[in-house]
């Protein structure tokens, strides 16, 4: 049998951030409100979509989080590779309660980060905690993996795809937000490979952003403060 005729029996999962969004380049607490790709954001998803095109690169289906910014990022890239999309409300970024709209600044004058931070607090007061936004990405990759073994593209957000790589890696959320951090810049993303035959995870790459490379440093600050 032609190898290309034969079907996967390994899901091929890549993770990316969003371009851009407004949110990034004012610096405020995004949360799950609503801040569309800046200009920027526009051209660095572009730019990846043109890199994947002219390396080959195709997916089975492309899920987004519905936020603009990342469904923004998702519809370019969909466009260009002529690859089948969807939205899925468990890739939405962490809801930051109070926090939300606010700089770094204002939350920190209005809402001071408290001295312990257990896994169980709600961010902002009415915000997730980091377990459920745990357990909501641990929802997302048991989504991804109840489908068809293939290639997926997950379109998200900084946080929930850190605890999305938590859920993959077998790590639990720590107090005080310690314990490994996966940098995603904008349009950065990981390449991971799942064989459900031996449970085998195989992370691949991590922070890839070969098509925008430039020295700004956009890595998400939504931990009380903390980056």
């Amino acid at each position: 049998m032609d190898e290309s005729s034969t079907p996967s029996i390994l899901y091929k999962i890549t993770l990316l951030r969003h371009g851009e969004s407004e949110g990034n380049a004012f610096g405020y607490y995004q949360g799950q409100n609503e801040s569309p790709l800046t200009p920027v954001g526009e051209a660095q998803s572009a730019a990846l979509a043109r890199r994947w095109h002219a390396e080959g690169v195709c997916f089975d289906r492309i899920i987004a989080s519905p936020q603009a910014r990342a469904r923004r990022t998702a519809e370019i890239i969909a466009e260009h590779l002529n690859a089948p999309l969807e939205f899925d409300a468990l890739w939405m970024e962490r809801d930051c309660g109070l926090l939300t709209g606010l700089s770094h600044e204002q939350a920190e004058a209005s809402y001071p980060r408290p001295a312990f931070i257990h896994p169980y607090l709600h961010i902002g007061q009415t915000g997730e905690s980091v377990w459920e936004s745990y357990l909501r990405a641990g929802r997302g990759v048991q989504s991804l993996l109840d489908r068809t073994p293939g290639r997926y593209l997950v379109v998200a957000h900084g946080a929930i795809l850190n605890m999305a790589m938590y859920a993959i890696l077998g790590i639990a959320p720590q107090a005080n937000f310690n314990g490994p951090r996966f940098r995603f810049r904008n349009t950065a993303f990981a390449n991971l490979l799942y064989n459900p035959a031996g449970h085998e995870w195989t992370l691949e790459s991590i922070n890839d952003r070969a098509h925008w490379p430039d020295e700004n440093d956009d890595y998400p600050r939504t931990e009380y403060h903390k980056e």
